[in-house]
């Protein structure tokens, strides 16, 4: 669980770097906000990817912890 979370994070962080840094033109057809010729800039979609990161990376060091046991 703990390696998923992580890996889905690392996703996460390369598109909203992605999402900041290109035109939306420019972003893969696959991704949502994909507009052909469009030189928008979408920083919503850049920040929610960046939120999600960091809270899947929270939830990958939670489920890292190791248990106590009483």
């Amino acid at each position: 669980m703990r390696m998923l979370a992580y890996l889905l994070a690392i996703v996460c962080v390369i598109f909203a770097v992605m999402y900041y840094t290109m035109q939306a033109g420019q972003l893969p057809t696959f991704m949502p906000g994909y507009t052909a010729g469009s030189t928008h800039v979408h920083h919503t979609h850049a920040l929610a990817a960046a939120v999600a990161a960091v809270v899947l990376f929270v939830l990958g060091w939670f489920f890292g912890r190791p248990r106590r046991t009483a």
